[in-house]
């Protein structure tokens, strides 16, 4: 059994992806897990997929369109999207409140 671990907010790696600002809580081999955020009418950059893990968005708050190669779709607080391996995707908050978007990827990228 593995030991319980607290991350606090400051203790997480953050960086931008044009106007989203990722933070990075926990990656390891058996999953990566973090948020996003985007304030009224920022947009993300396109995340190309992933390799070998299928990635679940969780909207927290606010509300979101998550654009596919050949789709999107609108999410609203306490809805989720499990994104397919090699789906490319983007986040576009295109509403006048900000979206803080939980997700996780497993298994993660080599």
């Amino acid at each position: 059994m593995g030991e319980i671990k607290i991350i606090r907010k400051e203790e997480a790696k953050d960086w931008y992806e044009d106007d989203e600002l990722c933070r990075l809580y926990r990656e390891d081999e058996d999953m990566v897990f973090g948020t996003s955020y985007l304030g009224p009418n920022e947009i993300g950059a396109v995340d190309p997929g992933h390799e070998n893990g299928r990635e679940v968005f969780f909207c927290a708050t606010g509300k979101v369109i998550v654009e596919f190669s050949k789709d999107k779709t609108e999410l609203s607080a306490g809805d989720a999207v499990i994104i397919p391996k090699r789906e490319p995707h983007k986040l576009i908050n295109k509403f006048n409140e900000p979206t803080l978007i939980v997700w996780s990827l497993a298994p993660p990228d080599k």
